[in-house]
């Protein structure tokens, strides 16, 4: 899509910029969705979406994320979340869920000391600028399908100029969860998924 541009955020995934065959903007710690809008407002045909990872949106940018959907503004924004800070050494983010090891919890996430995950794409889901809000994961093939099909939608939802769209994946990070490779899978079935729950929260391009 010639028309189309990507705004990464900082982490890990920014490598994956090189295999978009689209312009790529590099915001800074957070911006994504505000870099976003600039190019929106002053392209509005252009089709633009935005890729961040947990501790980029929800620890460095959680405002900027949610003033974009409150605004309504007709962008995409794409979340990975793995619940922890992959590109600085697996540190806990706002998104970890409790019992989870991190490099700064090694005996798990403790709500009286660390405090509750934060559930953005509910969050996001209860701003009246959300016009599509969906959590899913790509743990296996199944999953790795419905992820494509929310993405998909979320997309046509922008081409319809309905306002924000927001897909929450949830992704893995052995490395940072202390776990064998073979072993993410499972885990992030029996430990994101059941906190960070799987489905479609708001879609207004079905009404």
């Amino acid at each position: 899509m010639q028309r189309a541009i990507a705004v990464f955020g900082i982490g890990c995934y920014t490598a994956y910029s090189n295999n978009l065959d689209i312009e790529v903007l590099q915001a800074l710690h957070g911006r994504a969705p505000s870099l976003a809008t600039g190019v929106k407002r002053a392209k509005p045909d252009t089709f633009v979406f935005t890729v961040q990872g947990d501790g980029d949106m929800v620890n460095e940018g959680l405002q900027e994320v949610l003033h974009t959907a409150a605004r309504g503004e007709n962008v995409t924004c794409i979340l990975l979340n793995n619940g922890v800070f992959g590109e600085t050494g697996g540190h806990v983010t706002a998104t970890t869920v409790l019992g989870q090891r991190t490099k700064n919890t090694l005996d798990g996430r403790q709500a009286e000391r660390d405090g509750y995950p934060i559930l953005i794409s509910n969050l996001i889901a209860q701003l009246e600028g959300a016009a599509f809000v969906a959590r899913c994961a790509v743990n296996n093939a199944g999953n790795v399908a419905r992820t494509k099909k929310l993405i998909q939608r979320a997309f046509e939802t922008q081409v319809a100029r309905r306002g924000f769209s927001f897909v929450e994946i949830l992704t893995m990070c052995p490395t940072g969860w202390f776990i064998e490779t073979t072993e993410a899978p499972g885990y992030l079935q029996e430990n994101l998924s059941p906190v960070h729950a799987p489905g479609v929260l708001v879609d207004r391009l079905a009404e």
